[in-house]
């Protein structure tokens, strides 16, 4: 089976992996963090910001592979403090405002890899063929 990297251009460049692979219809997108286009971290100390900064980065790069939120079957999420679930939980809603959420497992970490990023979320996504 073929598989195609996603790299889109307006989602920070990624250095020893890529933001996605898509194989067949199923898109693999790798963990998203609080990162603008530039490489800089969004909202230090500020949850509600980096989470949002995530979606946002997840939808960029499913809408470059074709496909939206709703083709979300499967997220993993990763944080560093249990007493950000309901910020992530508030995000998670307004991304799936129809209540048709993905699978999901959700984990507490000691860290993520650089020491201001507060949340991370892995997706995979089931796209049209």
């Amino acid at each position: 089976m073929a598989r195609t990297i996603i790299a889109p251009p307006f989602v920070h460049k990624t250095a020893g992996y890529s933001h996605a692979v898509q194989a067949g219809n199923t898109l693999y997108i790798a963990g998203q963090v609080a990162v603008d286009p530039e490489g800089n971290a969004v909202g230090e100390g500020d949850i509600e910001a980096q989470v949002a900064q995530v979606w946002q980065n997840l939808k960029s790069i499913l809408g470059f592979a074709g496909g939206t939120v709703e083709d979300i079957v499967k997220i993993t999420v990763f944080t560093t403090d249990i007493a950000y679930r309901p910020a992530i939980a508030a995000a998670r809603d307004l991304a799936f405002p129809n209540g048709r959420y993905p699978a999901s497992t959700f984990l507490v970490v000691k860290g993520l890899a650089r020491p201001e990023l507060l949340v991370e979320i892995e997706a995979i996504a089931v796209l049209d063929a």
